[in-house]
């Protein structure tokens, strides 16, 4: 019966990736075939079909590549050429993928910029990509006028419906339609810069990612096999259009093969399914946070009044995932692992809860270019043997996932605008002389049926009391108790005290024992992995897409004259949390804490 089993479930895996296969082969860096050729290629197989629903706007493939070119025609107006960049600050509306896949078709590159930035952090954006021109959505006027004394450069900036900056619309109004001729593009390859796509950076600021024009496509192209997406579908899309994940793979799974986009402002935990059913979706994408906002939510009889089949995306907790299933009917989740920059994408085709992605003992050979090292906790770099290179990690040992650098489409990584943070991406003389691997800084477990299972960001990943602490599994240990809403983990120093200490950030009701909460968590934990320190927030430190602020909760630790957030310590010899009122602050810092 097992066998039978396994034979059913390779045989998913092998269909599963002959059809990814299917949508992405071809695909290399020395092509001229680009992404603006592969939405024109769409355009024309699908042109009366509805490529976008946005706020009851329906706007067909047609329409959709008129303004594309509109966007294009009014670049060669203001003189843009073929490496030229132009920044996108703007929330979800069809026209952010007008712009960007216009200014594409005459080889300009589009940085994708954080909506949620401003001051010194937008300004520096703009800055290491070079973009002597921004396009803005409603209401950024403020956000801009704040970086205006950290530009490097002057910035020309036009808006939608602003009072004070020019209004692109009235431009674009007398733009032409038709296409671009492609030999505005000429001499570009798929090796060549399509997209910025900005990653959290070590200090705080962002690092701006090149996606090229071939990896671009290969994103877009990567789920619609796996989840057999037909022109039939409808996908719902609330994700920020300047992540990866909703931006090109989710805008890609539609637009390549005729289906329909359903484009949300922004995501909204408690209209989601009345969304999907008043538009009849039938996929969505997600990142982990997203399922679990809406577990978070009361029942209702929208749960399952839906005809969504399933989705895909990253993020999504084993734990989330089954209860997911349980209460919303979707349990066809295609959950995958990936950077924005890196070179190492895994793909969990059959199913398998809470793993993101499988490696079959089969099919080694493919995935050659992947590999798990074992790592030290102490230094963050990978352990070396006596001959000095790295020792590859077990099954079920946790080890760090590397990817071979090399020049196929697969392999190849691009880097950063800073030189430096590409620098510090690579990793050389892993398995013999010579050799380069990108870091991707996250530990990861293989299970001796292939199956790869995600434990923890290195930084993220501490030592206390001589044991290592994922924070991602303390993570999952709140989420079981009744109460807690989110929690965000992480490694604080404590002065006189060996290694990092666990502190949380989380958000709760009412209801729940904060004194008692770490009983209730040692039920769960071995005693050293639960966290010392709690700050209790209104609402969670996220990014735009919905992943956990770490940085500055690091920064601000827990000193209660830093932090207005209520701030509690456990107390051993009560066996319970306490309010961190001065006197026990000064008593932790001078080394007198016992936990």
């Amino acid at each position: 019966m097992k066998a039978l089993s396994n034979l059913q479930r390779d045989a998913k895996f092998l269909t599963g990736a002959l059809s990814l296969l299917k949508w992405t082969k071809g695909i290399s860096p020395d092509s001229d075939f680009l992404v603006p050729d592969d939405f024109e290629r769409a355009v024309d197989e699908h042109e009366i079909r509805i490529a976008f629903r946005f706020e009851g706007r329906l706007t067909t493939y047609a329409e959709f590549d008129a303004r594309a070119n509109q966007y294009a025609h009014w670049a060669l107006q203001r003189g843009l050429k073929k490496g030229d960049v132009v920044a996108l600050l703007m929330e979800n509306r069809p026209d952010y993928v007008a712009a960007w896949v216009g200014l594409s078709k005459v080889g300009v590159i589009t940085a994708l910029v954080n909506t949620n930035l401003d001051g010194e952090a937008l300004a520096y954006s703009l800055n290491i990509v070079g973009a002597r021109k921004l396009i803005t959505g409603t209401g950024f006027e403020a956000a801009v006028h704040t970086a205006q004394p950290y530009l490097e450069q002057p910035l020309d900036v036009w808006s939608f419906n602003s009072p004070v900056i020019r209004d692109i619309r009235a431009d674009l109004k007398d733009m032409p339609t038709h296409r671009p001729t492609r030999l505005r593009r000429a001499g570009l390859k798929g090796k060549d810069t399509c997209l910025f796509v900005y990653t959290s950076g070590t200090t705080g600021m962002p690092k701006a990612a090149k996606l090229t024009h071939a990896r671009v496509r290969t994103l877009m192209r990567n789920f619609i096999g796996p989840c057999e997406i037909t022109p039939k579908d409808r996908i719902l899309e609330a994700l920020p259009l300047y992540h990866a994940t909703g931006g090109v793979c989710a805008v890609g799974a539609a637009l390549m093969c005729g289906a329909s986009l359903i484009l949300e402002r922004k995501f909204s935990a408690s209209r989601f399914w009345d969304e999907a059913a008043l538009n009849s979706a039938t996929l969505f994408v997600y990142i982990g946070e997203i399922c679990r906002y809406l577990l978070n939510q009361p029942a209702g009889p929208a749960d399952k009044a839906h005809q969504i089949r399933g989705g895909f995306g990253n993020g999504l907790r084993g734990d989330v995932w089954a209860r997911f299933a349980d209460r919303f009917g979707v349990s066809d989740f295609k959950e995958f692992y990936g950077s924005t920059e890196g070179n190492v994408s895994l793909l969990n085709i059959d199913g398998k809860i809470g793993a993101c992605g499988r490696i079959p003992p089969w099919m080694k050979k493919p995935f050659a270019h992947v590999a798990f090292v074992k790592p030290d906790m102490e230094t963050e770099q990978p352990v070396r043997g006596e001959d000095g290179f790295c020792i590859r990690a077990g099954v079920d040992e946790v080890g760090e996932v590397l990817g071979r650098i090399g020049d196929d489409n697969r392999t190849r990584f691009e880097g950063y605008t800073d030189k430096r943070d590409t620098e510090g991406k690579v990793l050389h003389d892993v398995f013999e002389k010579g050799d380069m691997w990108f870091r991707t800084g996250d530990l990861m477990r293989k299970d001796k049926d292939g199956y790869v299972y995600f434990v923890d960001r290195i930084g993220d990943t501490f030592r206390w009391k001589g044991e290592n602490v994922a924070t991602n599994e303390v993570g999952e240990a709140f989420s079981h108790i009744q109460g807690v809403e989110t929690a965000n983990v992480y490694g604080i120093a404590v002065p006189g005290a060996d290694g990092k200490a666990g502190m949380a950030a989380i958000t709760a009701s009412d209801e729940l024992d904060i004194a008692g909460l770490h009983r209730l968590l040692a039920e769960r934990l071995p005693g050293y992995a639960i966290p010392v320190f709690l700050r209790v927030q209104k609402e969670p430190e996220t990014t735009g897409t919905f992943k956990y602020r770490k940085f500055e909760l690091v920064k601000d630790g827990f000193d209660p004259h830093q932090v207005r957030d209520p701030l509690y310590v456990y107390n051993a010899e009560e066996d319970r949390y306490e309010p961190m009122t001065e006197e026990v602050y000064k008593k932790v810092v001078s080394g007198g804490g016992r936990f």
